[in-house]
């Protein structure tokens, strides 16, 4: 029964009693506020998940989208579920949550209510992709945690509400695709609130609306902008000149709006990927772009910019993948070097004053797909034989010249270029499926797959044709969303009328013909919340699904045409005979358990020894705490796919809170995990007898009804691995200093001072993980190794560790050593300094840095090309050459030769210490008095982070078949 179904059915009080004192703790978690401002969006909602109909109260029961902390409802995530209706007014009362992300519920419409403005705790807001109208809220203002607001895709109307400016601690702002109208509210003194207020925001997407005004005054040099998307709206005035000074711009568009005026100097722009000023009134000389030598796509065209030749840039910035300047009213001649630009994509000059003789001849880049120069005065033309693809020449007199005319470069008509479509063609044959359906082409069977368009508002590419550019996006789909490799189908590839790219997108389930709800609100959420990241070269996205069919006909929501009375008096009749049932069964059931939980925490290993794959003999513990399953089972809400934080191939971790209010990690064991009761001791075992700051901390496990979970310290800010690919400029040299010297501090500490030595034998960048204050944490020890008194030196044993950070000697000779640590270490320090992972597209970065560095390269070692931008200056220090340095020495081929632990970590202090500007504020460095009990904080967390959202939490066990590891050493012959 519902929570108001039990307060309409009246029992005896000696009943009420009963029931009260033997219902299990849990079941009535739910605050109560918290239970009608649920029952207030049911009553306005179709097609709410079927789940909410069931019997049992949110928190305690399995609510889809639902999750809670002490009772109170932190998270609502509904995305893509087909959710009919209006939010109602009582959202306001869930005043403890977090996340609320209705998105992609396109028949969800109708006024946003003002309550939402009472939710105070709410961090991220995301109603993308339904059917809103009317004005946006002013209380919106009020949500001051608020990181993430996504109201884009809808239908609002009226003025961007001032009160925005409030948000000081937004991050992402998307108010694109709507048709709100008026000025942007800027502040002054008479009006001292305006979204210029945003100095930590990153993303402004604006575009799609009837915005109109001036910008002046909206921008300023403490801004952090990284996306400034204007685009499609009916702005005038001039460019701010302070545009010019955000320099961590990496995407500007302005494109087809009113603005006039001069371009102002944007030479501090040196982050740009894309700049897009099409189809304005500007005027004046055409910008200088020649330092902005990150820049892959440029769009000036449709403009009135005064008569000039050629401009230098031209031929100088090597990223550029298209330059525009239709209708620039440029002159001269085209220069040949134009073409020889290596990453040259597209190219389109049409209607200016181009003359002399055209030659694309000689070194043009490979990646050439198109090039227009309709309409100019070119007379002659010199066209290699290699060149086969687009060039319109229509409306020059070359086109006149009879050896020419006929050719087919003076004919619109043009090589017709194939978007690129996921092939399948591995499946034999088409699969007949129903018009529902789709072939999946991960197995080549039917399924319903989640559809969706997805949006690329300023890629850095135009070529369609690109099977790797393409392939790239499917893998990143796949891997980071959790599904079977090659589950993603794309099609429909094309730009847009808005200068979009837009991708139909299919994804496919792992295992059956459907996605459960529970499946599709965490992949809704990881698109529409961006923890999903597309390649880099995408651009800046937003994506649309689409009805999923099998949901369509969901029931719940749907009203009984059952009367009121007949409902009360069947609940009156039936409701003394089952509650009168419940009550002995639930006492008897409450009997048994108490008996069993007392059995149980007597002897917590009672039936360890039961196991098959045991060999004996509970863990040696020291201080780890036992848990019963019910109580984790609890703190996760029933393991609900809401708290996965991570998953691999010994199962899944989810993050819980216990009932003092301690966060924890938990790495609950999948049925059928090989080496599982193994790992699962052998991870107890260890993690009880070691205890240091940079080691991840044991606080429990759960041995009972066939479980196997471990419980540990929750470590907020994810993977190293996740930090260098999400939030890569977010780690500066400093602070990566401080993680390598925190990891380096922990296996230091497994080496030399534990009793007896641990070698931790899984070194990885998805192994160190990241607290608040970006303190580095050494984590997963399923595979360590104790090296007892007999077994000095190294330890014969089977093979294992992961692909890319393994030993060589260790693959060569079985024989496991402290040292094999150290060279896992020496890879993960190359991921420092490289931001790539280990093995990517067949290259292996210790090969690749050994065979790069040149000790005359004074500025850079000559790791240039292979550096992770965000700390390409730092590269210059000595410091930094030392880095390596030591990182070669630990990689270094002979196990003797690599330094040990200790004495990295005494380097590395020495590297921080020599830092001319020190550390900021008190770091994790410390200082080297104590090189095993530095204390301090690092930087503060991140203001928009999602921790473990996209940590990959992985054990590599590859046994026998470590042969896979050959290609990557290089072995000297005897």
């Amino acid at each position: 029964m519902t929570a108001s179904a039990r307060r309409r059915v009246l029992p005896p009080p000696l009943l009420v009693l009963l029931l009260l004192a033997s219902l299990p703790a849990g079941f009535c978690d739910t605050n109560a506020q918290d239970v009608s401002a649920l029952q207030s969006l049911m009553s306005q909602w179709k097609n709410y998940p079927s789940s909410w109909s069931s019997s049992g109260d949110p928190c305690g029961g399995q609510w889809d989208g639902i999750m809670c902390n002490n009772g109170r409802v932190t998270s609502l995530r509904l995305s893509s579920v087909n959710i009919q209706g209006t939010l109602s007014n009582g959202v306001g009362q869930l005043s403890q949550l977090v996340y609320l992300d209705l998105s992609f519920n396109i028949d969800l419409g109708g006024p946003m209510p003002a309550s939402v403005g009472n939710l105070a705790q709410l961090t991220t807001l995301i109603l993308a992709g339904c059917s809103f109208t009317g004005g946006i809220p002013l209380e919106l203002g009020n949500l001051l945690r608020l990181s993430f607001l996504a109201l884009n895709s809808n239908k609002f109307t009226g003025r961007i509400p001032a009160s925005l400016g409030l948000l000081s601690n937004l991050y992402w702002l998307d108010l694109a695709d709507n048709q709100l109208s008026g000025p942007v509210p800027i502040s002054s003194a008479t009006a001292p609130i305006g979204l210029d207020l945003l100095t930590r925001t990153k993303h402004f997407h604006f575009n799609k609306n009837k915005l109109s005004g001036t910008l002046t005054g909206l921008f300023n040099s403490n801004m952090t902008l990284i996306h400034i998307l204007f685009d499609s709206n009916q702005f005038s005035g001039s460019i701010p000149p302070e545009i010019g000074g955000i320099s961590s711009l990496q995407v500007l568009r302005l494109d087809r709006n009113n603005l006039g005026g001069s371009v102002p100097n944007m030479s501090n722009l040196v982050n740009l990927n894309e700049l897009n000023l099409a189809s304005n009134q500007l005027t004046g000389s055409l910008p200088d772009l020649s330092s902005m030598t990150k820049l892959n796509v440029v769009d000036l065209s449709n403009n009135s910019f005064a008569a000039s030749v050629v401009p230098n840039w031209f031929t100088t910035l090597t990223s550029l993948t298209s330059v525009s300047i239709a209708s620039g009213q440029l002159s001269g001649e085209v220069p040949k070097s134009l073409f020889a630009l290596p990453q040259l994509q597209q190219v389109v000059l049409s209607n200016n004053a181009l003359n002399g003789t055209l030659e694309i001849s000689g070194s043009i880049s490979k990646q050439l797909k198109a090039v227009n120069l309709q309409n100019n005065r070119i007379f002659s033309a010199s066209i290699t034989p290699s060149y086969n693809n687009t060039l319109v020449l229509v409306g020059n007199p070359v086109c006149v010249d009879s050896d020419f005319s006929s050719g087919p470069f003076c004919s619109i008509q043009q090589k017709n270029m194939i978007a690129y479509t996921t092939s399948l063609a591995k499946c034999a044959s088409a699969a007949s499926c129903s018009n529902d359906q789709g072939q999946n082409p991960a197995n080549c069977g039917c399924a319903y797959s989640y559809n969706g368009k997805m949006i690329f508002r300023a890629p850095f590419f135009t070529d369609l044709t690109s099977s790797d550019t393409f392939q790239q996006l499917e893998t990143s789909l796949s891997t980071q969303l959790r599904l079977r490799d090659g589950s993603v189908y794309l099609s429909g590839i094309n730009f847009n009328s808005d200068n979009y790219l837009q991708v139909q997108v299919k994804l496919f389930p792992s295992s059956g013909v459907s996605f459960n709800l529970s499946e599709l609100i965490r992949i809704g959420f990881d698109l529409s919340n961006q923890t999903y990241k597309a390649p880099s070269n995408f651009g800046p996205y937003y994506f649309i699904a689409d009805p999923y069919v099998p949901l369509s006909g969901a029931a719940g929501g749907k009203k009984s045409h059952i009367s009121t009375g007949a409902i009360a008096g069947i609940a009156v009749a039936g409701g003394l005979l089952v509650i009168a049932l419940i009550v002995m069964v639930l006492f008897a059931l409450r009997q048994k358990k108490r008996a069993k939980e007392l059995t149980g925490r007597a002897d917590p290993f009672a039936s360890w020894g039961f196991s098959q794959k045991d060999s004996g003999g509970a863990p040696q513990l020291k201080g780890a705490r036992f848990f019963t399953f019910d109580e984790l089972k609890k703190c996760t809400n029933n393991f609900s796919d809401t708290h996965e934080i991570g998953s691999g191939g010994y199962g899944k971790v989810y993050k819980g809170t216990l009932v003092d209010g301690t966060r924890v990690a938990i790495k609950r064991a999948q049925p059928g995990s090989m080496q599982g009761v193994v790992e699962f001791r052998n991870e107890i075992e260890l993690l009880s007898r070691v205890h240091h700051r940079n080691l991840v901390s044991l606080i429990g496990f759960c041995y009972e009804q066939g479980e196997q979970m471990l419980v540990y310290e929750y470590v907020s800010n994810g993977t190293l691995r996740e930090n260098l690919l999400v939030r890569g400029t977010y780690l500066d040299w400093k602070k990566r200093l401080r993680t390598a010297l925190g990891s380096a501090r922990g296996l230091a500490y497994l080496h030399e001072l534990a009793d007896p030595p641990i070698i931790h034998r899984d070194i990885k960048s998805t192994n160190i993980l990241l607290d608040d204050h970006l303190k580095a944490k050494v984590a997963d020890f399923g595979l360590s190794k104790l090296v007892t008194d007999t077994q000095k030196g190294h330890v014969s044993t089977q093979v294992k560790g992961t692909l890319g950070y393994l030993d060589p000697e260790y693959y060569m000779t079985q024989q496991l050593s402290e040292k094999s640590d150290v060279y896992s270490f020496g890879v993960v320090m190359l991921e420092l300094v490289s931001g790539r992972q280990p093995i990517e597209s067949g290259k292996y970065i210790v090969r690749e840095v050994r065979l790069a560095i040149d000790p005359s390269d004074r500025d850079y070692y000559g790791l240039r090309a292979l550096l992770d931008p965000a700390i390409r200056d730092a590269a210059r220090t000595a410091g930094f050459r030392r880095f390596v340095q030591l990182a070669m020495r630990c990689v270094d081929e002979s196990a003797a030769a690599r330094p040990a632990m200790g004495e990295v970590v005494k380097e590395i202090e020495a590297m921080l210490q020599n830092e001319a500007d020190g550390a900021d504020g008190a770091s994790s460095a410390g200082s080297s008095a104590n090189v095993f009990d530095g204390a301090g904080r690092g930087a503060s967390a991140h203001p928009y982070s999602h921790p473990y959202s996209d940590a990959e939490i992985t054990r590599g066990s590859y046994g026998d078949n470590a042969s896979e590891y050959m290609p990557y050493f290089e072995v000297k012959p005897k």
